[in-house]
């Protein structure tokens, strides 16, 4: 028999055993089709776990932001397309971006996109800690996600694509988020990863080596495509096999640089 808890504040859940209730879009699905494996849910009304401040060196979203409330503010435009890719309405109303940090596979489309914005996952307690370095070894993770913080994006310099069979809301076969830093056409520096093309989100490093010093056209970006899926592990399963996402995922990414539809 599953249970729920209310905590009012972050301090009180710390040191406390169960899953957190965030907006319940996956977590619920566990209770009603695995009910043996969450026996305690901990519902947090933190008002601080759904806070958005905007401040001009760093933006931080709080755990229990959702996807809706990312959309909605104009100052997060570019995370936008990125927030809106999680299901309908009724899903982003409730996913939370914390929530999103642990999605499994095939999910996690805004995780990827805070993966290429090189974004830092707080900790309950003050620790910080590199997406990347927590998407890695989330499956061990113990403790409580409250915020995650990242640079603006320069206006221009972040792009989002998912790729999916069931259009607008369907699960994703892939998605791919690009954060650019330009000089005139030319990529100064550059940050991409990649959804679902392994069991977390994934950043294509070869393929970030390869734009670096390029231009933002076909001949320069021929060499990153060639790359684009080393080091990633795209996995056989019902939407796509192996094969398949490796050979489109040069042909996305190509469209995503170029901004094409």
């Amino acid at each position: 028999m599953t249970t729920v808890r209310t905590l009012a504040t972050v301090a009180e859940a710390v040191s406390e055993r169960g899953h957190v209730l965030g907006g319940g879009t996956l977590l619920m699905r566990e209770v009603n089709y695995r009910p043996e494996t969450v026996t305690e849910i901990l519902r947090i009304t933190d008002a601080s776990l759904k806070e958005i401040r905007i401040e001009m060196s760093r933006i931080t979203l709080g755990a229990g932001v959702t996807m809706a409330a990312v959309a909605a503010r104009a100052e997060l435009a570019a995370l936008a397309p990125s927030a809106r890719s999680v299901g309908g309405p009724a899903i982003r109303n409730m996913a939370t971006v914390g929530g999103n940090l642990f999605a499994p596979h095939p999910y996690g489309d805004f995780a990827a996109a805070l993966l290429a914005l090189d974004a830092r996952v707080h900790w309950a307690g003050g620790r910080e800690e590199e997406i990347e370095s927590f998407l890695a070894g989330r499956d061990r993770a113990s403790g409580l996600v409250t915020a995650v913080s990242f640079v603006p994006p320069a206006r221009g310099g972040f792009r989002f694509r998912k790729v999916s069979r069931t259009k607008p809301k369907g699960v994703s076969l892939m998605s791919i988020a690009a954060n650019l830093t330009l000089s005139g056409s030319r990529v100064e520096r550059a940050r991409i990863a990649f959804g679902a093309m392994g069991p977390t989100p994934l950043r294509a490093k070869a393929a970030e080596t390869a734009l670096e010093g390029k231009t933002l056209d076909e001949a320069g970006i021929a060499r990153a495509l060639t790359v684009a899926t080393d080091g990633l592990a795209p996995p056989d399963d019902a939407l796509a096999s192996s094969w398949y996402r490796d050979r489109v995922a040069p042909v996305h990414l190509s469209r995503l640089l170029l901004e094409r539809s």
